[in-house]
């Protein structure tokens, strides 16, 4: 049997060889190759990165994708299926709109691969593709094949980090994020020792990126995890919440096993918005503290932040970078509000009558689709672009990295990049939006 498993490329183009240089390769696709048949001739095709052929000769193909890649997910799946090749498709966005989805492809995955692929795989072979495969309970993470790292593409990047998960799920559930009805609102954690396993399985245990969507959601859990990573001595990335720095003996724990860096969801600096979007767990009065706490220990902080919420008016932008820059917060990444389906954001305002936009192709978080309560839509946007030309700014990196000390180095060299690629991004879409004109 010969797959061929692809990632579609993002809308959001890649304006600089860099960009498509530090791109991640989806973790869904090595899980999904490793449940497979060993005979099983498979490749992994990254869109942004390698050319579809799509006169392959293969038995299968299948497509992972978000709500921004659905369009060019479903281009990539008819010019396939026209070709009589059946085409598998998963990921968020379909397992979310499974009707939708099921116009472009042979069957549906919805949620967790790992509960249906046997099944799925036996129909394939006997030619009765089922239009939906869904398991009815969420897959048991005890030794868990290991993904199929050894199917990436030739590129330095992938050799320099690599991606593991330990947990699924969130142990919070906020009104704008698909995880929590994706993983089922549950939250499930891999046994310890096929966590380190695998670790010790790599080929490169120098750097590490937790793909977990809040890596210290059981902080009981992660002690442990952290204590036996200590030996390994590794250095790792991972995404939690802000009250990961409230716990001390967590936070000393996470330096002591190698954790440089979080990204951590901020998502307001108002507290009033982070009520009406179920963000309740962050106090906004806490966060210059928390954010101190995680410096002490020499872990760098990647800040996420949200605009567009209720009660955001045009303040928002400028508020919002003096508080990146006052905290010298490492990194800062941007996102407009947007109601993924899938999501109560996007029930609500559709009940509302807010969307405007439906094209998926919009749903970068980059764009406004809605109409904002205290902004207009061109206020939200060009605040955003704002934002993100002002934090890219030289006095801005100076302020927030320019210390004496390595780590900080680090980040100064990673803002000069972002920086070159933000602006290169905005010039882009001033010169298509001149041309509209």
């Amino acid at each position: 049997m010969r797959v061929n498993l692809i990632s579609p490329r993002s809308p959001v183009a890649s304006v600089t060889k860099r960009d498509k240089a530090i791109q991640f390769s989806r973790l869904s696709l090595m899980t999904v190759a490793a449940l497979f048949p060993p005979d099983a001739e498979i490749k992994l095709i990254n869109d942004s990165l390698n050319e579809i052929d799509f006169d392959e000769k293969v038995d299968m193909v299948g497509i992972t994708t978000i709500t921004c890649t659905a369009p060019r997910a479903y281009e990539i799946a008819d010019r396939f299926r026209e070709k009589g090749i059946p085409v598998i498709m998963g990921g968020i966005h379909p397992s979310v709109l499974p009707e939708e989805a099921s116009l472009h492809a042979d069957a549906i995955v919805i949620g967790e691969a790992e509960g249906v692929m046997n099944e799925l795989i036996n129909d394939f072979k006997k030619g009765e593709l089922k239009k939906f495969y869904k398991s009815s309970e969420k897959p048991d993470l005890k030794n868990l094949p290991l993904p199929r790292k050894d199917l990436l593409f030739g590129n330095k990047f992938y050799r320099e980090m690599d991606l593991i998960q330990t947990t699924r799920g969130c142990p919070f559930n906020c009104d704008f994020c698909s995880v929590s009805d994706f993983f089922g609102r549950t939250y499930r954690t891999r046994p310890i020792t096929d966590v380190i396993k695998e670790i010790k399985q790599l080929k490169n245990k120098k750097v590490i990126f937790f793909v977990d969507d809040n890596i210290a959601g059981i902080p009981d859990y992660a002690k442990q995890l952290f204590k036996e990573l200590i030996p390994l001595k590794i250095k790792w990335f991972s995404q939690a919440s802000v009250i990961f720095a409230k716990d001390k003996e967590l936070l000393k724990l996470a330096a002591l096993s190698g954790c440089k860096a979080l990204f951590v969801g901020f998502e307001s600096i108002s507290h009033e918005s982070l009520k009406q979007v179920g963000k309740n767990m962050n106090r906004v009065n806490e966060y210059s503290e928390c954010i101190k706490r995680l410096h002490d220990n020499g872990i760098a902080v990647v800040g996420a932040f949200i605009f567009g919420l209720d009660s955001d008016d045009g303040s928002v932008f400028e508020k919002t970078v003096e508080f990146i820059e006052h905290n010298k917060i490492e990194l800062a990444s941007f996102s407009i509000l947007t109601p993924l389906p899938g999501t109560r954001l996007y029930k609500q305002m559709q009940q509302q009558g807010r969307i405007f936009e439906r094209n998926w192709e919009k749903y970068t978080c980059g764009e406004v689709v809605f109409k904002p309560k205290l902004m207009s839509v061109d206020e939200l946007q060009n605040g955003y672009y704002w934002a993100r030309k002002q934090i890219s700014s030289y006095g801005s990196i100076f302020k927030r990295t320019f210390l004496p000390n390595r780590k900080s180095l680090l980040f100064f060299y990673i803002n000069l990049i972002m920086r070159k690629s933000s602006r290169a991004s905005l010039k882009k879409t001033e010169m298509s939006k001149t041309e509209r004109n």
